[in-house]
């Protein structure tokens, strides 16, 4: 299986996030473990360029809030 390359980029009217299927499918899972209700409110996942996404992505935050 490929590694996954996740890269987010975007402007101040748009975010676009791009990756492979195995990229797709690590964020799917990243999301599916912020919907266990076990996780309380405000748990949340940073994703950082050059760490778990592409260099030169901007920060991604995943974040469970059940005010929403």
């Amino acid at each position: 299986m490929d590694e996954p390359r996740i890269k987010v980029y975007g402007s101040a009217t748009e975010i676009t996030v791009v990756a492979n299927a195995a990229g797709l499918r690590d964020l799917a899972e990243r999301l599916i473990g912020l919907a266990d209700p076990e996780l309380r409110d405000g748990y949340h996942e940073h994703l950082e360029g050059g760490i778990n996404l592409e260099e030169g992505s901007v920060s991604l935050i995943l974040a469970r809030d059940e005010a929403m």
